[in-house]
């Protein structure tokens, strides 16, 4: 297929994805788009909860300033002021949590208050354990929404490649050989992880070689739904792994 091809399929491809979805929506006011912008916050709130809490928040303001952010986001339908041109879901939210927090704290405050403020469910009481202590003692609020970010990424990847592997009946194989998806090829104990699931060697590297290669493909395809084209996975993959400082 010629170059000019490729390219093309590739960015008709970015059409169906969540965060294009809801550009492609623009200002209007589709369910669909709605429903991609809702289950992208679901997915990535936790940088912003770690954002707020760097600043200096106490936990509680931070669950209240998190929760009054997203009632605020899709009840203005801000998404429509997002720029095509820098369409990364990541700088999106970050850029606009920064608006909100100087210019619409107090209104928020006010309507939760008067117990208008919930619009979208999200599991806070986990907040402090997930994105606070995962956060280096010394990083900027900046920063800390970057590893953040990229450890919640990472996280929702993983849970999907489990329930792959569950769906299939293979939940005990994807136990036993989740470490391989970090630790170096060289230190993994391919013979013992063998003698547990009466494998041979052989056939745990191989079993191991797809665990990888799937979980890259879920990476990029998870990627890929936080912005606008294709061209943008990899330079967003290297700022994943520079977040985590590999």
């Amino acid at each position: 297929m010629p170059e000019t091809d490729r390219d093309s399929t590739a960015r008709a491809a970015f059409v169906t994805t969540q965060w294009t979805a809801v550009l492609t929506a623009g200002r209007g006011d589709t369910t669909c788009a709605r429903a991609a912008l809702e289950q992208l916050c679901r997915n990535y709130w936790p940088p912003l909860y770690a954002y707020v809490r760097r600043l200096g928040y106490s936990a509680s303001d931070a669950q209240d300033l998190t929760q009054g952010f997203f009632a605020r986001l899709l009840e203005r339908k801000v998404v429509a002021k997002a720029d095509r041109d820098r369409g990364r879901f990541r700088s999106f939210l970050l850029a606009t949590m920064k608006h909100y927090l100087a210019h619409e704290w107090e209104k928020a405050h006010a309507l939760k208050r008067r117990g208008q403020l919930e619009v979208l469910s999200l599991n806070l009481d986990t907040a402090e354990t997930r994105c606070v202590e995962a956060v280096a003692s010394g990083d900027t609020p900046d920063r800390a929404y970057d590893r953040q970010w990229a450890l919640a990424l990472l996280e929702l990847v993983l849970n999907r490649l489990r329930q792959e592997y569950a769906d299939s009946g293979r939940d005990s194989l994807f136990l036993a050989l989740k470490e391989t998806l970090s630790g170096g090829r060289s230190e993994i104990p391919y013979l013992e992880l063998g003698r547990q699931l009466n494998l041979s060697e052989g056939a745990v590297k191989v079993a191991a070689h797809r665990l990888r290669k799937r979980y890259r493909e879920l990476l990029r395809a998870e990627i890929a739904n936080t912005v606008s084209g294709p061209a943008e996975v990899e330079d967003e993959l290297r700022n994943l792994f520079a977040a985590l400082g590999c």
